[in-house]
């Protein structure tokens, strides 16, 4: 604390205190020099009342030997100058006989003097007064000269009270120093007992002003069990419970904090306004936007969508939970939108919950097509063998060589059946994860060699040339050689069924960072765009591949060997320029 302010309460207490005293000082001061000045005079005055005495003995003796005129005048010059005042000799009718200062036959009449009248009424008499003679203030002491009962004058001694005045001005100064020592001395002491008093109030408001700025770790060391002390110890309870009270907010708010970044769903809190207060990171990811750059603002500028603007303002005035499930953005993400007011939690704002469908609605559309596809895929050989059968009930079984080739035919249906199912189970077990792998170190190129030439004859039939790029010097990868032949057969037949003849697939791969990209390029028809992203679903199909056989299952089989092995698997296609399949797989180690 700066010890000038004299705002302080320091300076508060110890101004009245000072003034108080100093006044008292001065008033003392005063008074003292007062009294000292009437004491100074009162002995001067006896001092030379009894000098007076002593030479109105001597000038009774001297006027008894019948002295000249000359004789008087040289005896008070003498007497005057050996005191060192101002000695003046009258006769009883107030003629002035003489004077050590001044010429006696200058000066008038003394009689009328008040310490003549004094001296001859009472026997002593002073005067402090303005000389008439010498125009100088002066202090007279008068005492008659006596011969036995008779008065036969007066003699009398006169000081400047200048003089006078100059010593009562030494007391005083020396009063005044003993005062001031002795007011500064208690300036000291009351300072020091100020701050023995407001030193813990200070260090009470440095406190608190360290915890107005966040630091809750002050403590202040007892003072004793005053009310400064008590203040105290009441001080350092309520930062211990606000350090408490305050970490376990903290711990309650890291964990919603938690909870509120770690959720799936984006979470808004909009004010009685509509302005968002918060937003999660989920929300932020849904909207994108900064929970930082959109804080005050209106819903219907952060959600940009009217609808949900409607469900807040229509809870908010009914104050019931409400829901609404809306599509937004150019990805066509589905959003489920519940609206639920917060109440005394935090009156008048609203909790405005999303819910991305997004997923949900394309496993819906993958088991519907799923369905549709399996359905497709089982009906066709299905409705060959009822028609197959009911032929043969109707008498193509009396005919030997119709009913063996409808029998034949219906074995090639079971057959086509048996394979659907054969491969649904083999991904079912892939996707669970079950399938045992015997992971070893491949060389890429040995990979390639063996499905070639299990694929060589059908390219061949097919009037397709083959094509093996890969180096041989790559470095070997970690995978289960059958399982990935498997998964380079289905791609070759793939690009063997849709290839026109004359065409040319190519094989390949190259080592990037830790791992190895596996490729096989058509000169087929390509694959339209928007099919692109489902071609490895399940029983999914271009409208192209209706008609070449299959059961759709392939791909999906590959997907799910490569990602087991710790790869990853996509296609990349223009429409009638042909297409080009790659997948990875990690380098051994």
């Amino acid at each position: 604390m700066n010890f000038f302010d004299l705002k302080s309460i320091r300076w508060r207490i110890a101004l009245p205190q000072l003034g108080l005293f100093l006044l008292i000082l001065l008033g003392l001061l005063l008074y003292l020099s007062g009294f000292l000045r009437g004491i100074y005079l009162d002995t001067l005055k006896s001092r030379l009342e009894a000098e007076c005495r002593l030479l109105a003995t001597e000038t009774l003796q001297m006027e008894q030997s019948s002295p000249s005129p000359e004789a008087i005048g040289q005896y008070a010059h003498s007497t005057g100058v050996s005191l060192g005042l101002r000695f003046t000799i009258i006769a009883i009718d107030g003629k002035v006989l003489a004077d050590s200062e001044v010429d006696p036959t200058t000066m008038e009449n003394h009689l009328t003097r008040p310490e003549v009248q004094q001296a001859l009424s009472q026997g002593s008499g002073s005067s402090a007064r303005k000389s008439a003679t010498t125009g100088i203030n002066t202090l007279y002491v008068a005492v008659p000269v006596r011969s036995g009962t008779q008065t036969t004058g007066i003699v009398r001694l006169a000081v400047p009270l200048a003089d006078v005045d100059a010593v009562v001005a030494r007391l005083q100064t020396t009063l005044s120093i003993a005062l001031g020592i002795a007011a500064l001395l208690s300036l000291v002491l009351s300072f020091l007992a100020i701050r023995s008093t407001t030193q813990p109030l200070e260090d009470l408001t440095d406190a608190a002003r360290q915890v107005s700025a966040g630091n809750l770790h002050v403590t202040l060391l007892p003072t004793g069990g005053d009310e400064a002390g008590q203040l105290t110890d009441a001080f350092n309870t309520m930062t211990e419970q606000l350090r408490s009270q305050l970490d376990a907010l903290r711990g309650e708010r890291e964990k919603l904090s938690a909870v509120l970044s770690r959720m799936s769903d984006g979470v808004a809190i909009l004010d009685d306004q509509g302005r968002v207060t918060m937003l999660n990171p989920a929300a932020e990811r849904i909207f994108g936007q900064r929970e930082t750059q959109v804080l005050g603002h209106s819903a219907a500028e952060v959600f940009r969508h009217h609808q949900l603007f409607d469900l807040w303002r229509e809870c908010f005035e009914s104050g019931k939970p409400n829901a609404v499930t809306i599509e937004i953005g150019l990805e066509r993400t589905f959003l489920q939108a519940v609206a639920t007011p917060l109440g005394k939690s935090l009156p008048g704002s609203t909790l405005l919950l999303f819910q991305d469908l997004t997923r949900l609605r394309r496993l819906e559309t993958v088991r519907s097509d799923f369905i549709a596809n399996i359905s497709h895929e089982l009906r066709t050989p299905l409705a060959s063998l009822q028609a197959l059968s009911e032929t043969l009930q109707e008498g193509a079984l009396e005919d030997p060589s119709a009913g063996r080739r409808f029998l034949d035919q219906m074995q090639k249906e079971i057959d086509t059946i048996n394979q659907i199912i054969r491969e649904l189970l083999e991904l079912s077990t892939i996707e669970s994860g079950k399938v045992p792998l015997t992971v070893q170190p491949v060389q890429p190129a040995s990979l390639w060699a063996g499905s070639l030439m299990r694929m060589q004859l059908q390219a061949e039939r097919n009037g397709l040339q083959l094509a093996n790029l890969c180096p041989e010097n790559l470095p070997p990868v970690s995978a289960d050689a059958p399982r990935i032949e498997q998964v380079m057969i289905n791609l070759l037949h793939n690009a063997i069924k849709f290839t026109p003849r004359g065409g040319t697939i190519t094989v390949s791969a190259e080592v990037r960072a830790v791992e190895v990209v596996f490729s096989i390029q058509d000169t087929g028809m390509g694959i339209p765009a928007e099919d692109l992203p489902r071609i490895f679903e399940r029983f999914y199909k271009a409208d192209r591949s209706r008609s070449g056989g299959g059961t759709g299952l392939g791909l999906a089989i590959a997907r799910h060997i490569v990602e087991t092995h710790g790869g990853r698997i996509w296609a990349e296609s223009t429409e009638g320029k042909g297409s080009t399949f790659f997948f990875t797989l990690p380098v051994s180690t």
